[in-house]
């Protein structure tokens, strides 16, 4: 532990991405310790976090919203709490908290480590909004110690945008993954119809459209293969798939909409094959999870999902936005055999253990930590 420090803050947009997916390197840091506040909204996981002993503190984001007279309120209400609350470093996980959280931490002079875990919509179009979105972050990322990146392609964007100095980024596996959590587990089916699960938001950006013209193409040649959706509508969102598109979706007949669920692991344990048409990710905690529990992939090839899935050994790539070539992967996948496929998964964990082990994140935060 670093003696000087004894207080870390962690500041995301949702109470629920920190206990979903940052929960072990909070626990670390906890049996080194140091004492973990988190601020985030409030939602209903902040009693799971504060059942860990982690202090939770709510705060209002607008995460879609691009009014600068909210932004400005935002970043006086991040530096009211670090003033109140003194940590002495501050995690920072997504835009807002990345941009007005850093610019905030500046005022209140307390270090800050950032972490880029996605680009999103900013930089998959170029409104006026992502125009000003990337100057922020060319503003805020002067502010922290390191800037974390989960993929060579997002750090090497930012750097080539002069977005952020190259001599302060570092790249992590991701969130890291715990491989103990996510073991395989046999097929537990009523029949021996193959199931594809596409688990992610229900957002056109995850490349749902492209999923279910690829089973609409299938479905003329493989009427018994399953096609199923899991995930949270997320209104607030300019790419959202809304509840009627779906509902027509499964009227239809193309997919199976499962809903929402906590319990992953056995929703994964369920299928083949896990699909993400992604069109771009940070680097994608499902197929982490996926591979993890040894299922084949059949994803884009895009940063932060071909990290994952190594073209033909433990699954397969397409083009992005591009349904019938996702249907051709998705094909490739149906006409092996369960061997091949048992095969493809065994590979995916040996290479999630390797390379993505939440081990391996939780050490990088440890040593940049003991560094301020």
């Amino acid at each position: 532990m670093n003696n000087k420090i004894k207080t870390i803050a962690i500041v995301i947009n949702t109470s629920w991405n920190i206990y979903n997916f940052r929960l072990g390197l909070l626990k670390s840091l906890q049996a080194q310790g140091y004492k973990i506040i988190a601020i985030a909204p409030h939602d209903d996981y902040v009693s799971k976090l504060e059942a860990l002993g982690i202090e939770h503190h709510n705060i209002i984001i607008h995460n879609k919203g691009t009014n600068p007279l909210q932004d400005c309120q935002l970043i006086w209400r991040f530096y009211k709490l670090y003033t109140h609350l003194k940590p002495d470093v501050l995690l920072h996980y997504t835009i807002k908290p990345n941009i007005y959280g850093t610019i905030a931490a500046k005022l209140a002079g307390i270090p800050v480590i950032s972490n880029i875990s996605g680009l999103g919509t900013v930089f998959l179009n170029n409104k006026l909004s992502s125009k000003i979105a990337r100057l922020l972050y060319r503003v805020a990322l002067k502010i922290p110690v390191t800037v974390f990146f989960q993929n060579k392609d997002d750090r090497d964007l930012f750097i080539q945008l002069k977005l952020v100095a190259k001599e302060k980024t570092a790249l992590l596996p991701g969130s890291g993954i715990n491989t103990q959590k996510f073991l395989p587990l046999p097929v537990i089916k009523d029949n021996t119809d193959l199931q594809f699960l596409f688990i992610g938001r229900l957002l056109k950006d995850k490349g749902l459209v492209e999923y279910v013209e690829a089973a609409q193409l299938l479905k003329i040649d493989y009427p018994q293969v399953k096609f199923l959706v899991l995930g949270a509508f997320y209104a607030e969102n300019p790419t959202a798939i809304t509840t009627e598109t779906m509902a027509q979706w499964e009227r239809e007949g193309d997919i199976t909409y499962l809903g929402v669920s906590d319990d992953i692991v056995s929703m994964i344990a369920a299928v083949d094959c896990v699909v993400l048409p992604s069109y771009r990710e940070g680097l994608s905690r499902v197929l982490l999870e996926a591979a993890s529990m040894e299922k084949p992939i059949v994803t884009t090839d895009v940063p932060g999902c071909r990290d994952v899935v190594d073209d033909g050994v433990n699954g397969f790539l397409c083009q992005p936005k591009n349904g019938s070539d996702l249907a051709a992967a998705i094909k490739k996948m149906i006409q092996i055999s369960p061997q091949e496929r048992e095969c493809m998964g065994k590979k995916g964990r040996e290479k999630v253990v390797t390379e993505f082990d939440e081990c391996l994140v939780i050490n990088k935060y440890l040593k940049v930590i003991s560094l301020i």
